[in-house]
């Protein structure tokens, strides 16, 4: 099914979707403008509060008391995400792993990880310790010790990302160019980057263009294209991120130049090199070994002359190509305009003007090789007169001649091309050095375009074009120089057929047109963009694999599984990444299960704003949706990456999906609950009720306008229970547009064991540590039984992650508490054994719960609170009890009690209403049929 940008096909449709796009980015830039206002307002508060402490501190740091606890201060004040005075984060890290090292206090590091959480301070210092901890897993592999079996949890998620992915995976990729340039030469960017762009765009490619110092700009874009260039570029520490990044993704990349500057023998040959002071010297020659080396990281080389590819395959490099320095769009505009207003006349019976163009005062030596022959035309006939554009060092022989000299400087290329166009002649000389046989032939094509004669010496490049007496002069002897200059400056009639046949030849081999069907296109080629019938989704969603985290995530991850084995489907996933260790904010691409995955550095979890509206994430899912070309883009839970995605869906005018897991697109606290914990019981949201649970919240208004715009644009809403459906057809959503799509889970694979008899009753516990989910009403409702016939279990889900969170030593209970480690794919029916009733106390409606099903698959007794889609599948009494959602955990306790009073009813138990539950493949292949519906339907 082919990814199309086209427009709507109505007037009306196109003003709809305009003046949406418009409300949004107005209230997307309201919320930007209140998120600087308040960090401006809160750095001018921290600076007040930080000015008290450092007074305070200065005091207290006197104390005996302050010196003993030390060790202990530094985590706390990590942990409250505080610095003491005068230290750096790198500092504090540094004394607490120097106490854990040395002092052999391990459990340092593991408060640290749990009490940092929250906290931006520690944020950091846990990135030096991963980069710490990084450096020190490279170290033992480079000496061979340690293997994948002791990696940490950490490190076995960064391994995904890490992981090469296979070359073939670019065929699914539009082809796209990168050319990472240096791009401060103004000359050299011209031709060999923007004259590049312009003739690879000419043949069909996608090109982006990135200055080589914007390493994590760079790496982004190495995500999305298929083919890169390195121009000019030399091998810094941050280019061989970059190379190494191109490995990793296994492209093949070019390195390109159109100077002899990555070979040190060759390039101090050059004369002009002596102008120079020595430190510039030094620089020059250190430069010309980091310019070596790039090449020698790329696999292929383009150069701009012959000389300068055998020079390349002299260094190493087998594949090379040459593709000249041509003619560009700018250049035959500016001449265009020039021929079109005319040129300021002079008189020729008076005046006879050289023109030279030097751009810089490397030039000096090369200018010398000619001054002599220069200054004896110059002195023969007097009408004669030197131009010189650019930075040059005239020999003092020159000065005789006053006024006849004249310099300039500072010139635009369209100015330089104005001033060149007023010469009679102009003179290209260069010293005879390998260095210089390599430079091309710039100076003969912006002058024959202009119809101008040149002199030039007899170079490499200049001789591929020029031809002695018919479109150009050859000098290389002082009388040589002479003689060419006055013959040219005699015949006013030579001067211009000269010109008109130099104008003509480079018209014919140097035009843009030329230049692309005959050394580009053999060399790119024109780019292939497979034309597929398949339906492409492009599945969002704030976590994936590796990084499995939430019941949004768990269904996104199964149903890219389940699609992807659907008849002529592809999907592709765009998500969110971890901090990793020399990235920055790039992005990433990587593969899990054959699924391409573009993963983005996402805000800090209190910045809510930048998570509703993500600058970065919006550009990166751009990006992705042209490198990926979906025919539908399925939104999963979005937090985090923001709801820039979605207009870019509607100004690309690609359908979109929207699965509603929660209540983010209503509550900005995500699921309607206040502050104290408990469920805010609103049906249809009431904002001024909102703005009392978050006070602090001053863009609710405008965030409303940002989830209203991108759930009425959507094609299709859909919901995992009638519950959550309801909730948002009283909220203004038209109920044709919002459909049920109930959500599989993980069925069993073994029967469930259940207890035996005179077994202890055994609860089970998944919802974490939050109130919304009841866990203080756990812990309170069974700290108020008063006997010990019953065990409870709770998953702690962080402990995969290195981190507790889940403290149950503090319980006062008679029967026994004991926390487990989240369950996985093959561990499931493992815990669902070890109970036999599921407390689901979750004081909100909750739009499905996954957890309910998983064990009512499994004969497994629920009991839940209700109403909501986590009791949809719960009758009271026969397969679940269901309690109200009230906060009381004495509601919870009867349940409890009921069961411990008749414990035998479990005894054997069977769930009779299996049957009915939902199953992956079905909801998969309901939302694979609707998601080909959308895709089909016209624009």
């Amino acid at each position: 099914m082919a990814y199309s940008e086209q427009p709507s096909d109505t007037p009306k449709q196109q003003h709809s979707t305009a003046d949406a796009l418009t409300a949004s980015y107005q209230a997307s830039m309201r919320i930007q403008a209140m998120r600087m206002d308040g960090v401006a307002h809160e750095a001018t508060h921290l600076r007040h509060e930080l000015s008290q402490l450092q007074h305070q501190l200065g005091i207290w740091q006197h104390t005996l008391s302050w010196r003993l606890t030390a060790p202990l201060r530094l985590v706390r004040h990590l942990s409250k995400g505080q610095l003491p005075t005068g230290r750096k984060i790198s500092d504090v890290y540094h004394r607490v792993h120097e106490i854990y090292e040395n002092e052999g206090l391990g459990g340092v590091r593991f408060r640290i990880s749990r009490r940092l959480a929250h906290s931006s301070v520690g944020r950091v210092a846990e990135r030096i310790f991963e980069r710490k901890s990084a450096q020190t897993t490279a170290s033992n592999a480079a000496m061979g010790k340690g293997n994948s079996g002791s990696l940490t949890y950490k490190e076995k998620i960064n391994q995904v990302y890490l992981e090469k992915v296979d070359h073939e995976r670019l065929k699914d990729l539009t082809p796209r160019i990168l050319i990472i340039a240096e791009l401060s030469l103004r000359q050299c960017a011209k031709y060999r980057v923007w004259q590049k762009e312009e003739q690879l765009r000419s043949l069909g490619w996608l090109v982006e263009v990135v200055d080589w110092r914007e390493t994590e700009q760079a790496l982004s874009a190495l995500q999305v294209c298929t083919d890169v260039i390195f121009y000019r570029v030399p091998a810094f520490p941050a280019v061989e991120i970059l190379l190494e990044e191109t490995k990793r993704l296994e492209l093949s990349p070019w390195w390109e130049v159109d100077d002899l500057i990555f070979s040190a023998e060759d390039y101090k040959q050059n004369g002009n090199l002596a102008s120079l002071d020595k430190q510039e010297q030094e620089e020059l020659l250190f430069g010309v070994r980091l310019f070596r080396k790039c090449l020698l990281s790329c696999d292929k080389a383009i150069a701009s002359t012959r000389v300068l590819a055998q020079a390349m395959q002299k260094a190493g490099v087998q594949q090379t190509v040459v593709i000249e320095n041509a003619l560009d769009q700018q250049t035959l505009d500016v001449v265009a305009r020039i021929r079109q207003e005319g040129v300021p006349q002079h008189d020729t019976q008076r005046e006879i003007r050289i023109v030279y163009g030097s751009g810089t005062r490397t030039h000096d030596a090369d200018f010398r090789l000619a001054a002599p022959g220069i200054l004896a035309a110059m002195q023969a006939e007097p009408r004669l007169t030197l131009h010189i554009i650019g930075d040059l060092t005239l020999p003092s022989e020159f000065d005789e001649l006053g006024a006849r000299v004249q310099t300039q400087t500072g010139l635009d290329y369209a100015a330089y091309m104005q001033l060149l166009a007023q010469a009679d002649m102009t003179i290209a000389p260069l010293e005879p050095t390998i260095f210089n046989d390599a430079k091309s032939n710039i100076k003969f094509l912006e002058a024959a375009v202009l119809s101008l004669p040149v002199v030039c010496s007899p170079r490499d490049a200049f001789m591929q074009v020029v031809q002695n007496g018919k479109n150009g002069l050859v000098a290389q002897t002082d009388a040589e120089w002479r003689d060419a200059i006055l013959k040219l400056a005699a015949d006013e009639t030579l001067r211009k057929t000269i010109g008109q046949q130099a104008r003509n030849d480079v018209l014919d081999r140097y035009s843009p047109e030329a230049i692309v069907k005959n050394q580009v296109l053999p060399v790119f080629g024109k780019p292939e963009v497979q034309q597929t019938s398949e339906l492409r989704i492009l599945c969002a969603n704030i976590y994936y694999q590796p990084r499995s985290f939430g019941g949004a995530t768990f269904v996104a991850e199964e149903m890219t599984r389940h699609l992807q084995q659907q008849k002529n489907t592809k999907v592709a996933v765009f998500t969110s990444r971890p901090a990793l260790v020399g990235r920055g904010k790039a992005s990433i691409r990587y593969c899990v299960e054959n699924t391409d995955i573009l993963g983005v550095k996402t805000p800090p979890d209190h910045d809510s704003v930048a998570g509703l509206d993500n600058a970065e994430a919006t550009q990166a899912f751009r990006d992705w949706v042209e490198a990926f070309r979906p025919s539908v883009v399925h939104f999963h839970a979005t937090q985090g990456l923001g709801l820039g995605c979605v207009r870019v869906c509607m100004e690309k005018n690609i359908p979109y999906v929207i699965t509603l897991h929660d209540a983010w697109w209503l509550c900005e606290r995500q699921f309607m609950v206040k502050a104290d914990g408990h469920y805010c019981f609103q049906e249809k949201i009431n904002l001024h009720t909102c703005q009392l649970c978050v006070p602090h919240a001053r863009h609710l208004a405008e965030r409303q306008v940002l989830m209203t715009t991108a759930m009425q644009h959507a094609a299709l809403l859909l919901t995992p229970s009638a519950e959550h459906r309801a909730l948002f057809i009283a909220n203004g959503i038209s109920a044709d547009r919002i459909r049920v799509n109930r959500n599989g889970f993980l069925w069993p694979q073994t029967p469930h064991i259940s207890r035996k008899s005179g077994e202890k009753l055994r609860f089970g516990y998944v919802g974490g540590t939050e109130e919304i989910k009841g866990y203080s009403l756990v812990k309170r409702a069974f700290e108020a039984l008063k006997r010990d016939d019953w065990e409870l279990v709770i998953v702690d889900n962080k402990l995969n992650l290195g981190i507790k969170s889940v403290y149950t030593g503090a319980w006062k209970t008679k029967g026994h508490v004991s926390t487990i480690p989240a369950y996985t794919r093959e561990t499931i029916d493992s815990f669902f054994n070890s109970i036999d009733v599921l407390l689901f106390p979750s004081q909100w409606k909750e739009s499905y719960g996954l957890t309910v099903r998983e064990a009512l698959a499994r004969d497994v007794w629920v009991i839940s609170t209700a109403p909501g889609g986590q009791a949809e599948d719960i009758e009271d009494g026969v397969n679940g009890t269901l309690i109200p959602i009230d906060g009381r955990p004495e509601t919870l306790r009867m349940a409890v009690e009921n069961l411990l009073d008749t414990p035998e009813f479990l005894q054997g138990y069977t769930n009779p209403h299996k049957a009915s539950l939902a199953t992956f493949e079905q909801q998969s292949a309901e939302l694979g049929k609707w998601l080909q519906e959308v895709a089909l339907r016209p624009a």
